[in-house]
């Protein structure tokens, strides 16, 4: 984010407050401490430079909503609801909890928490069981964010006896009513999520902003792996670098690819078979490399090499 100093051509002692009509822009932003929030969200997701751009252009509108308001200057308080579609493992989760944070420092929610839930939270089996549960997760969620995944479960119109509707109801009316106090993120599949809003027109008009979380290239989930690995102090070596970018290009075409979950779970497992190799050795002195170390072996050990149709 660009910030300048605005008139920096004024002389007024620093450790005075700001007259009511001038905002010192470059301090107001680091005081809040969003630069902070957005670095790290720069340091924990790989890629995704259009999903970082629009939070950025978010956390500037809210920056400058708090200086209109200091100001005096009549501004309604801007509609946050979110949509997140995208395929598993693309940082919609860690990306709602920054959204969170920035959310609380700017003064927009009290407390700055999330409340992820799914269906199973929200709706009942039987009748006079859904309200109570539904406004059980509101309450929890008030003063930070609710966060639903696969929101589109919520509907099933399929279903003559399904209480999702129920729930629906409640979530639009707290969406409209409670808009100061808590913000509602919906997140999933991006075509399932074009079909929800489309039966629920209520929800997609109190959403302002939808944000698509693109799949990783090969390159980026390679920088993923090396950032994972890196925070847990392990490395591949050079052959078992080799090998892992072969694997980011078969279980790309694999069923049930998850973006970075489906390379953290790769890893875990890569780390289980070092494990066995080290230890099969008793015998063996061992050094901080040689537990550091992810090798080629334990790479190619993986079954999606064995049958580039297997999981």
């Amino acid at each position: 984010m660009n910030v300048q100093a605005v008139s920096p051509a004024i002389s007024q002692n620093e450790s005075e407050p700001a007259p009511a009509d001038r905002v010192d822009l470059r301090r107001e932003f680091n005081e809040v401490g969003i630069g902070e929030v957005l670095d790290q969200l720069d340091r924990e997701l790989i890629g995704l430079k259009p999903v970082k751009t629009r939070i950025r252009e978010i956390a500037s509108l809210l920056l400058i909503e708090r200086i209109r308001k200091r100001m005096n200057l009549t501004s309604d308080v801007p509609t946050l609801h979110m949509s997140f579609t995208g395929n598993p493992g693309t940082g919609k989760t860690t990306v709602a909890l920054r959204i969170a944070s920035i959310l609380h420092k700017l003064g927009f929610v009290r407390r700055g928490h999330v409340v992820s839930v799914t269906r199973d939270e929200l709706v009942g089996q039987y009748i006079g069981h859904t309200a109570p549960k539904t406004k059980e997760i509101l309450k929890k969620a008030m003063g930070g964010v609710l966060f639903i995944d696969e929101a589109y479960y919520l509907h099933r119109p399929d279903n003559e006896r399904d209480y999702g509707q129920e729930a629906i109801e409640i979530l639009l009316q707290v969406m409209e009513s409670q808009r100061e106090d808590l913000v509602v993120i919906l997140a999933g599949y991006g075509d399932r999520m074009d079909k929800f809003f489309a039966s629920n027109p209520g929800f997609r008009s109190r959403i302002a902003h939808h944000i698509d979380f693109p799949d990783y290239a090969d390159d980026e989930l390679l920088a993923i792996a090396e950032l994972m690995l890196r925070d847990m102090n392990y490395k591949f070596t050079p052959d078992a670098r080799g090998a892992f970018v072969r694997y980011i290009s078969l279980r790309k075409t694999q069923p049930l690819f998850s973006n970075a979950r489906s390379i953290r779970n790769a890893l875990d497992r890569m780390r289980l078979r070092q494990a066995n190799r080290l230890v099969a050795d008793l015998d063996h002195v061992l050094t901080a490399e040689d537990i550091m170390s992810l090798e080629a072996s334990d790479v190619l050990a993986s079954r999606v090499f064995l049958n580039s149709s297997g999981g």
